[in-house]
């Protein structure tokens, strides 16, 4: 099983976002915009992790996250908005729904569970995301390229069998 943390940043919100995803120093991503919400880094971070990690898509991921938007919306509220062609139960628009999108297309066929935890409570993974992901918020603001990371290696929490 691959567990990893995905955390979204916005200062300002909206304003300068970023996303980072964490597996271990080792292994992890950041990225942003220069403007943007942050419910939008949280859905982006598991978007790029999905994406980062889909060459060992045979292995099961655990999203440890602390956005409970995320996670109802990939597990709970997704199938009714596709359901309604992408509208809310009161007919508004869905937000984000080009992340969402691409999302239930990453999720296809993977086997993905998420993990709820409290946000800025000490949590190693979730503290390493979220100073990556309000790193890479930071450099949008001073009109800077964020460290993208080392990114994924493919195979590296296979078991022996």
């Amino acid at each position: 099983m691959i567990t990893a943390a995905a955390d979204g940043s916005s200062l300002s919100n909206p304003g300068p976002a970023g996303w980072a995803w964490y597996i271990d120093d080792e292994r992890w991503a950041s990225g942003g915009w220069p403007h943007g919400t942050n419910n939008m880094g949280e859905l982006r971070a598991v978007l790029e992790l999905l994406r980062a990690t889909a060459v060992d898509a045979d292995q099961p991921l655990r999203v440890r996250c602390d956005s409970q938007y995320v996670i109802n919306a990939l597990t709970r509220w997704l199938p009714g908005w596709k359901r309604n062609r992408w509208r809310k139960k009161d007919g508004r628009p869905v937000q984000n729904v080009e992340l969402l999108q691409a999302l239930d297309e990453a999720l296809a066929g993977r086997e993905v569970s998420f993990e709820w935890v409290k946000g800025h409570a000490g949590d190693r993974m979730n503290e390493a995301a979220d100073a990556r992901a309000r790193a890479a918020a930071t450099a949008y603001r001073d009109h800077r390229e964020p460290d993208p990371g080392p990114g994924y290696r493919p195979g590296s929490d296979r078991r022996p069998d």
